[in-house]
């Protein structure tokens, strides 16, 4: 299968006060994702959270969805997703869920409607795995880890 055109994501509401995932500008290459929580959840500096967003996606073959962290969270109050970017798997039809960590200093608390990610619409390439008796030599090798410096 080829990929062409635009991704088209089927989108349900799991919770029917949920928001749809929306690109806050033109040029955004990421949708932001909104909490959708009946109370507030409160995240301890240095602790995590599952943050319900109560969407389910349905994303075409050789397409993922990465869920990415927010700048603005980041930088302002530590937070970010913990398993960053966190792929959505073409063939995953549950609720889509945030991992937020907070690496602040002071409790997060997250409301429903916050946005809390972004959400990246990326083809995917499959691989063929083939066993080696060896690899071909480069000039790095095997250095990595920082080898290269900083």
């Amino acid at each position: 299968m080829t990929v062409t055109g635009p991704a088209v994501i089927k989108v349900l509401k799991t919770d029917p006060g949920a928001f749809l995932p929306e690109y806050a500008t033109g040029g955004a290459a990421g949708a932001d994702i909104r909490a959708r929580t009946p109370l507030p959840i409160v995240v301890p500096p240095l602790g995590r959270a599952r943050i319900p967003t109560g969407l389910a996606l349905e994303i075409p073959p050789l397409y993922e969805a990465q869920v990415r962290p927010r700048s603005g969270l980041a930088a302002r109050y530590g937070v970010t997703v913990l398993n960053a970017p966190g792929t959505i798997d073409a063939d995953y039809r549950g609720e889509l869920g945030v991992i937020l960590v907070n690496l602040g200093q002071e409790p997060f608390t997250v409301h429903d409607g916050d946005r809390i990610a972004q959400l990246v619409i990326a083809p995917v390439c499959r691989a063929r795995m083939v066993e080696a008796d060896s690899l071909s030599e480069t000039a790095r090798g095997e250095g990595g880890f920082g080898s290269t410096g900083i």
